[in-house]
């Protein structure tokens, strides 16, 4: 293995000591929080100075990008969307940086381009964030990202003639884009700004409100329609009803999965002139009320209301007394209701979670279920089907099938969905592949469910690298995906590709969150290190040749994981992490997530936080071992999990442990510019960013290119 790095010396403030409930907790790279900084600077230009000469040496690196460059290179199509008479839909033709909005007449007319972000900027970096028409498509409202950041500009098309109209609304974050169905304006979010919000910033994310935009005003006159400034922490989605009488306001606090619930009925405003008198439903954060349909003052929507697995309920808004409520489709016995669609007046469309497996179901608008689509093994990443409609299109995906567009029409008397479109990868047989699902036992017996994808006929001798994608957090599903990264990685690099799913998801409802919350994350801690123990036993791989992967939440499980069991992996990639569990509720919009993790400012929460947090629990391994070779990951315009998380760390880290005389696996991070959180990333960012890894990977757990 390769000598030992000198890695470069960086200032340590050892007067900076932060008081937690009367522990005195040292932060000697404090400084690094400032972004602005030209000490911060320097340690960047520093840390890539070496980072960036030691991927480029990596040997399969550029056969990586090769291979990888030719299979992206294939088409792919978003589900169409109807509006008015029009039919819109994303598509790229393989390589473009970013995705292009198509616009068809009908579904048999010739494709023209409706908005090609690839034209906003010449390498890429503008990104269409979020779309939103009117509710008869005559306009079209779209949000656009800078290099990554979650800041967003609105702006607004004409549809007919696309005509870029003059409006552009500034400082929108987290927004809603809801249109009122007279095409008047829209309701959207937007946040107080300081000094700057171009995504470098670090300052708290507080005090969002609902403003109303009329067409062709400026942003300056429009109209505060809600906010709470008793509650800083709040964020406010907002919707209109089907019908367009109704404004649904849903505000929440932190990233769980409860709202507060209120409406407002619009046929009653002379205008929107000021702050709307919105009617409470549900006034608390007990549960979560998703809007899905209505008919008057009947409002459908699914809840967890006393329901983890998640439920339909029917809310009369003439008696919303929660004596009232009735149940429309009770909670499954076993799977999860991840989303409801109401199409065609009268049928309600319903998507299930099965083992981590999608199922979808056709229920009348009474509840009543009518039939179970035929679906493979795999996702359904996307839909579309809207109450005014007679059809639905879904995309499904695996890790063996790039993605299979379906169709199905309503108004059949036995509706059976057809192919829509269907992608192929060249140069990619998935019959030499398989999929299997095990559930392996945790460290307190619980059995966590794991996919594990590679080709067929191996030996099961221990030999195999192994790629291990882990997250466990914020009630989020890791549902099978295609990824050509890991493709090539099976195929060239004879890998094995594992991603158990973890407690603190969303897999199995609520119950299964919350058993990742709290003072239960070390679950998830557990149940990635017992994975990688499962896979050993059962001789897929051996601990040298495991690479354990997370991004965000996940980047931060890669963290924890390799300072409490270094010895169970030879090679780590963690991604934009949460890395100071102490400080990460005072950046940007990290508050959100002590709903999750619980709050450093309280005392039973600090007791849970420091015994894990990865930029505290550094320290040379008692076992003697050394840290696997780890990469981390950031970007300057990163506004969700900011950089200094991974630049404190990498410094610790590199402090306490890069002079350790066993530890000859290097400690590395790559810090892009130009890019964020992982949104809107260019296509040529990504695979400059996949070839990287793959090859700090194959360096590190000694890979030969296979052809």
């Amino acid at each position: 293995m390769a000598s030992v790095i000198h890695y470069p010396k960086s200032r340590r403030d050892e007067n900076a000591v932060n008081d937690y409930h009367g522990s005195k907790i040292h932060d000697p790279y404090v400084w690094l929080e400032d972004p602005d900084s030209e000490e911060t600077k320097r340690f960047i230009e520093q840390q890539n100075a070496i980072t960036m000469p030691y991927l480029s040496a990596c040997e399969t690196r550029e056969n990586f990008k090769t291979r990888l460059t030719e299979m992206w290179d294939y088409p792919k199509y978003g589900c169409p969307i109807k509006k008015g008479a029009k039919y819109f839909y994303l598509h790229n033709s393989g390589l473009q940086n970013q995705s292009v909005l198509y616009v068809q007449d009908s579904l048999d007319s010739e494709a023209q381009v409706f908005l090609d972000p690839n034209k906003l900027s010449e390498d890429g970096t503008v990104a269409l964030a979020k779309r939103s028409f009117s509710d008869d498509g005559e306009f079209f409202a779209y949000s656009l990202s800078y290099k990554g950041s979650d800041w967003v500009t609105i702006k607004f098309m004409k549809v007919d003639g696309q005509e870029q109209l003059p409006d552009t609304l500034e400082n929108a974050k987290f927004t809603s884009m809801a249109w009122t169905h007279d095409n008047r304006g829209l309701f959207y979010n937007r946040y107080p700004t300081g000094d700057k919000a171009d995504g470098t910033e670090t300052d708290l994310n507080l005090n969002q409100k609902l403003y109303y935009h009329v067409l062709g005003t400026s942003q300056s006159d429009d109209v505060l329609c809600a906010e709470f400034p008793e509650h800083p922490k709040w964020s406010t989605g907002a919707g209109v009803s089907d019908c367009g009488r109704y404004l649904i306001l849903t505000p929440h606090e932190g990233s769980a999965p409860f709202n507060r619930l209120f409406y407002c009925d619009l046929k009653y405003q002379e205008g929107i002139t000021g702050l709307l008198p919105f009617v409470t439903v549900v006034d608390n954060f007990d549960a979560q009320y998703e809007y899905i349909t209505n008919e008057g003052t009947l409002f459908t929507f699914k809840t967890n209301f006393k329901s983890p697995r998640y439920k339909l309920i029917n809310i009369d808004f003439s008696k919303p007394e929660m004596e009232n409520w009735t149940t429309l489709v009770e909670e499954d016995e076993n799977d999860v209701l991840k989303w409801a669609t109401c199409v065609k007046q009268n049928f309600l469309v319903l998507c299930y979670l099965h083992d981590v497996k999608s199922i979808l179901r056709l229920h009348k608008i009474t509840g009543e279920r009518l039939m179970t689509f035929p679906l493979d093994i795999g996702s359904i990443v996307e839909h579309f089907g809207k109450r005014k409609d007679s059809e639905i299109f879904y995309k499904f995906t695996s890790f063996l099938t790039p993605e299979v567009i379906y169709r199905c029409d309503l108004t059949q008397e036995d509706p059976q969905p057809k192919v829509f479109r269907e992608t192929n990868v060249k140069g990619f047989d998935s019959s030499q592949y398989q999929t299997v699902q095990v559930f392996y036992p945790s460290k307190d017996g619980t059995k966590i469910p794991m996919f594990i994808v590679h080709k067929k006929g191996i030996e099961l001798d221990g030999s195999h690298p192994l790629y291990l994608f882990g997250y466990g957090g914020f009630n989020i599903s890791v549902t099978p995906s295609f990824n050509v990264s890991r493709i090539v990685f099976m195929r060239h690099l004879g890998g094995v590709i594992a991603i158990p799913n973890l407690r603190g998801g969303g897999e199995y409802g609520e119950t299964w969150h919350q058993a990742g919350c709290f003072g239960n994350k070390q679950n998830v801690f557990d149940d990635f290190q017992y994975a990688a123990i499962y896979l050993t036993q059962q001789k897929y791989t051996s601990p040298e040749k495991i690479t354990i992967v997370g991004g965000s939440n996940g980047g931060l499980l890669v963290g924890a994981c390799i300072n409490q069991r270094p010895e169970l992996f030879g090679c780590a990639v963690s991604h934009v992490p949460v890395m100071d569990m102490l400080k990460f509720h005072k950046f940007t919009i990290g508050h959100a997530w002590t709903t999750d993790f619980g709050s450093p400012d309280k005392e039973e929460d600090f007791k849970w936080l420091i015994k894990y947090s990865p930029l505290h629990n550094i320290k040379i391994p008692e076992s003697g071992a050394q840290y696997p070779a780890l990469l981390l990951l950031t970007a300057d315009h990163d506004d969700r999990v900011v950089p200094l998380h991974s630049l404190k760390y990498i410094a610790q880290l590199q402090h306490c442990v890069g002079s350790y005389e066993k530890q000859t696996n290097p400690l590395l991070i790559r810090i892009d510019t130009k890019a964020g959180h992982g949104f809107g990333k260019p296509t040529a960012k990504i695979i400059e960013e996949c070839s990287d890894i793959y090859g700090f990977i194959s360096r590190n757990v000694n890979l030969k290119w296979q052809d």
